[in-house]
């Protein structure tokens, strides 16, 4: 009798210390596996003015791809805009189609010429920076289109 009670003892430690190792398992591989990485993609869209990756402006602009992003991260890009009319212009940049739609509510894109007087066939550098709220979730991939708009002076 006293064999069989320290088996089932010993049986029942056993199980128990193995679903607490399965359970601390979980919650450690949960916390691990928490963090997410959104990839994007974003369109430009230029109006009466060229976008280009090089001062030169010989390599045009037509999509950026932000790469990954984690939560509460921000990323610039460098990009060059052109006057390319034969007036000065007021630069102004807007964010269009946000898929999902709801993207728009944990990230934003900002720029550091908005406003800008930009003479006829001048080069200017322009920052864009694409910053997440570090409170997104249900995001893994968004895209939108990035309008770069000018407007005569």
């Amino acid at each position: 009798m006293t064999v069989r009670l320290t088996r089932r003892l010993v049986t029942t430690t056993a199980f128990a210390v193995l679903a607490v190792g399965t359970v601390a398992a979980f919650v450690a591989f949960g916390v691990v596996s928490n963090s997410r990485s959104i990839q994007s993609f974003g369109s430009v869209k230029a109006v009466n003015v060229g976008v280009y990756w090089d001062s030169g402006c010989t390599n045009v602009t037509s999509t950026v791809n932000w790469g990954m992003l984690s939560p509460g991260d921000s990323k610039n890009v460098t990009l060059y805009v052109r006057n390319d009319g034969n007036v000065a212009v007021k630069l102004s940049l807007t964010v269009q189609n946000w898929n999902p739609s709801n993207a728009s509510n944990y990230m934003g894109l900002a720029w550091n010429r908005e406003g800008q007087i930009l003479g006829s066939g001048s080069v200017v550098a322009a920052t864009l920076t694409l910053s997440v709220s570090s409170g997104i979730s249900g995001i893994t991939n968004f895209s939108f289109d990035i309008v770069i708009t000018s407007v005569e002076q």
